[in-house]
């Protein structure tokens, strides 16, 4: 018996999706972002509160809606 020394993946796993294999090389092409470019939350940003109490409001009216 012959012991074969093969690699796992031949290929890159992403590139055996059809879909993947359809799209331009540079959309699958990894770029570094800078730091600056991203778009930081300031420490005052109150939107997670904000979406807590509306679905908490959402939650408590749709529960209530259905015993009364």
């Amino acid at each position: 018996m012959v012991m074969r020394n093969r690699p796992l993946v031949l290929t890159t796993e992403s590139a055996r999706h059809p879909f993947r294999r359809m799209l331009p090389p540079h959309v699958l092409r990894v770029t570094e972002e800078k730091p600056a470019a991203r778009g930081k939350r300031s420490a005052d940003d109150d939107s997670d509160w904000k979406l807590f109490a509306l679905s908490f409001c959402a939650f408590f009216t749709a529960f209530y809606s259905f015993i009364f």
